[in-house]
């Protein structure tokens, strides 16, 4: 990891200026930066009416038609750019800003326009594309909200096309290392932006899911995204500080915050540089009992990372992306490849590759997914859409039972959504099927514990797989009725909920008794706070974004399992999420030494 940039923030020492304000929202990207404040309007440039006589139509199309082509060839070559740059898993942003430009629907609507209503092509660019982000801006999910930002961008790059005009990077106008304030960044944008001219951003929109705060990550600047009313409050502000891990953002600190949030930045960047010389250390308790600490993953060339911070193995390959990326569904040749290179990159270890999740948040631009369904958390996703189709099923099937096959791996099979066992069974058969017909053997079988339907029946389930890893980001909402990408209940949302707590531990429990491993794949096997209860519990094995492999090894480190399995103990006893929270952040200090003064 790099260390957080910074920057004095203008007059900060001159007495008297505007009262500090905190706005908060969704931590994007990680860091801290501090620098003086750029506002900028991100809604793309404004097109003037203009009408085209009868006999102009067919130029006009022209106009258009090369427009589109010469879009798509500038598309192709920030693609390029971009895998150079960044990466394949980046450049895959920029592709599908391409197939978007290249999208027949995008020229027959604004041709449409052009010849009823006898108005430009860069009106009618603009219209087709605005109402596309509009209508995705005033969706409840984040994910798909998110993709307006995309679809912005691609209007931006077409029109400068059909105006002539080149709009130079706002980057260009800086005056000094900044903090950007705007309502949206496209991905093209982030993906330009250069860390010694742009210290961190905010936006109003958007969030964890956003392609832009997924290049910001990768380029290390601190965001922070979906911060309701950031424009208008930040209409004077001079200097902010953005907090990408907290969330936060601070509007003409104090010297004395000022001060703080260094401070901050340059014990995060000592902390970090401490980490990655801990890479080779076991992640063993301070009694000796091992633990397991897998990586998630959704491209393979993340695998560097997973190499870096060595991960034990892939926890979840989710093979979703592989579908949402592609206009098309991947051929069977193409998901192999794919599934072989992740198990080529760790070789030896365990790879666990999750059958398709499409569904609710996860829309693919093909198949018979319903996009607009009343209550897309509860409908046709995951599991239950790949027996829907079978054939699908069976592609992606006989792609995985192929690299494992032929690569010096270990491959696990893990199912997402179960909700019955008969979907299980289901699906164990028709694995079955595919294996037989290839000639190989069957690997182990796990199932996603994500619905509390499972989680109470864990022990019947527990003889029907071979493994069971738990998501806990679907458990919480499934099991506290909460939408966590819905403000107004957020504060519901809580992975210290008493009722979360005690499935949890009935499926370590079914587990243990039947003697299959358990894993935490979901949000709560990444923080350091839920660490020592999950080990009390009995987990041995914990799967996270490589980037929090290290602070999660170093907090077990710090845990013996006496103290651990106290704390599971007494969290299970508490009443309120507030209070189990509290005993996990005294946990928490002690397990980071903190707390040298605690009985042993």
């Amino acid at each position: 990891m790099t260390s957080d940039v910074e920057n004095p923030a203008p007059d900060e020492a001159e007495g008297e200026g505007p009262a500090e304000q905190t706005l908060h929202g969704v931590a994007a990207s990680p860091g801290i930066a501090v620098g003086p404040v750029v506002v900028l309007d991100s809604r793309g440039p404004r097109v003037p009416p203009r009408r085209i006589p009868a006999a102009g139509f067919a130029a006009e199309v022209a106009r258009l038609e090369a427009a589109l082509a010469a879009a798509a060839a500038e598309g192709a070559q920030a693609e390029a750019e971009a895998n150079r740059r960044l990466g394949p898993r980046y450049a895959g942003i920029l592709g599908a800003h391409v197939a978007l430009i290249g999208d027949p629907q995008l020229a027959a609507d604004a041709r449409g326009r052009i010849e009823r209503r006898r108005i430009s092509a860069e009106q009618a660019v603009a219209e087709v594309l605005d109402g596309l982000a509009e209508r995705l801006e005033g969706l409840d999910d984040p994910h798909l909200s998110a993709r307006a930002a995309d679809v912005r961008d691609v209007k931006a790059r077409i029109l400068a096309h059909l105006t002539g005009t080149r709009a130079a990077s706002f980057q260009d106008d800086l005056a000094a290392p900044s903090v950007i304030l705007t309502r949206d960044l496209s991905p093209s944008d982030v993906a330009r932006l250069d860390p010694a001219k742009v210290l961190g951003f905010a936006t109003e929109v958007g969030g964890r899911t956003s392609h832009a705060a997924i290049v910001a990550a990768a380029l290390e600047i601190p965001a922070v995204a979906g911060v309701g009313g950031l424009l208008q409050s930040a209409g004077a502000a001079r200097s902010a500080v953005i907090d990408g891990e907290a969330g936060a953002i601070v509007l003409d600190p104090s010297p004395a915050t000022l001060a703080r949030f260094r401070a901050a930045a340059e014990a995060r960047a000592a902390r970090f540089r401490g980490l990655s010389e801990e890479a080779a250390l076991p992640a063993a308790t301070l009694d000796g009992v091992e633990v397991e600490l897998h990586a998630n993953i959704e491209f393979v060339d993340e695998a560097a990372a997973c190499r870096r911070w060595g991960a034990a193995g892939i926890g979840l390959y989710r093979t979703e992306f592989l579908f949402l990326r592609s206009p098309t569904p991947p051929t069977e040749e193409e998901q192999y490849a794919a599934y072989s290179q992740a198990v080529a990159a760790l070789p030896g270890r365990p790879v666990v590759i999750r059958t398709l999740d499409l569904g609710a948040d996860k829309l693919a631009a093909h198949g018979d997914v319903v996009a607009h369904e009343a209550n897309p958390a509860l409908g046709l996703r995951s599991l239950r859409y790949s027996l829907r189709r079978p054939e699908m099923f069976r592609t992606q099937i006989r792609a995985i039972l192929r690299a494992a096959a032929e690569a010096d791996g270990d491959v696990r099979l893990l199912l997402p959504m179960v909700t019955a066992l008969d979907e299980v069974r289901r699906a164990r058969e028709l694995i079955g099927e595919v294996a037989a017909s290839l000639g190989t053997a069957v690997p182990p079988l796990g199932a996603m514990v994500e619905v509390p339907a499972i989680a109470l029946r864990a022990d019947r389930f527990a003889k029907e797989v071979d493994f069971f890893s738990i998501g806990t980001n679907d458990l919480i909402q499934y099991t506290l009725a909460v939408d966590r990408g819905n403000e107004a209940v957020a504060y519901l949302y809580s992975a210290a909920d008493p009722a979360v707590l005690r499935l949890i531990a009935m499926v370590v429990e079914a587990a243990a008794a039947a003697a299959i491993p358990c894993a935490v794949c979901g949000s709560m096997g990444g923080e350091p706070l839920y660490a020592t209860f999950l080990l009390g519990l009995g987990v041995r094995v914990l799967s996270m974004a490589p980037h929090q492999i290290p602070e999660v090894r170093r907090l077990i480190r710090g845990v013996d399992m006496r103290h651990a399995r106290r704390v599971a103990a007494q969290a299970q006893t508490l009443d309120t999420a507030r209070d189990v929270a509290a005993l996990f952040e005294d946990a928490l200090r002690r397990a980071s030494g903190e707390d040298a003064s605690a009985a042993c």
